[in-house]
C-alpha cells in the first residue's frame, strides 16, 4: 500500500506565526517537535503523516490520529515511521519505508506499507 502527500511550506509559515510551537502538539508528539521548527521541517512533517495514513487506506481520522503515527530519523538521517501497536497489528503491518522531500514551495512525502493481509472495511 502506497500513499503521497504534498502541501504548500507558506501553509506552515503562516501556521506557525498563528500559533507558535504550541500549535505543533495538536498534531506532533513531543519527541517529533524539532528544536528549533522551522515552516520547512514542519510541512514534511505533515505531509509524511498524512502519506502514512493514505498508505493505511484510512486517512486521518477515527481509525488513525495523527499522534498515531510517529516520524523519526534513523542513524544515517533518513526518515522512518512507527505506528501504534494497534495498528500494527490490525493491519498485520511486516513492513515500512518513508520518503520526505522539499523543493521550492513544496514539502511531499510517500510512505510505503507492507501487509500481510489486506484489511477490508
Amino acid at each position: 500500500m502506497i500513499g503521497v502527500d504534498i502541501v504548500k511550506i507558506e501553509r506552515f509559515e503562516k501556521f506557525l506565526n498563528r500559533f507558535g510551537t504550541k500549535g505543533l502538539e495538536r498534531f506532533l508528539t513531543k519527541d517529533e517537535i524539532p528544536q528549533k521548527p522551522t515552516a520547512k521541517s514542519i510541512a514534511g512533517l505533515w505531509a509524511a503523516k498524512e502519506a502514512v495514513a493514505k498508505a493505511l487506506g484510512t486517512g486521518i481520522g477515527s481509525e488513525c490520529g495523527f499522534k498515531d503515527i510517529k516520524i523519526y530519523k534513523d542513524k544515517k538521517g533518513a526518515p522512518k515511521f512507527s505506528l501504534h501497536p494497534d495498528l500494527v497489528q490490525r493491519y498485520s503491518i511486516k513492513d515500512t519505508s518513508l520518503s520526505i522531500s522539499h523543493d521550492g514551495e513544496y514539502a511531499i512525502a510517500v510512505a510505503a506499507i507492507e501487509s500481510a493481509a489486506r484489511h477490508e472495511s
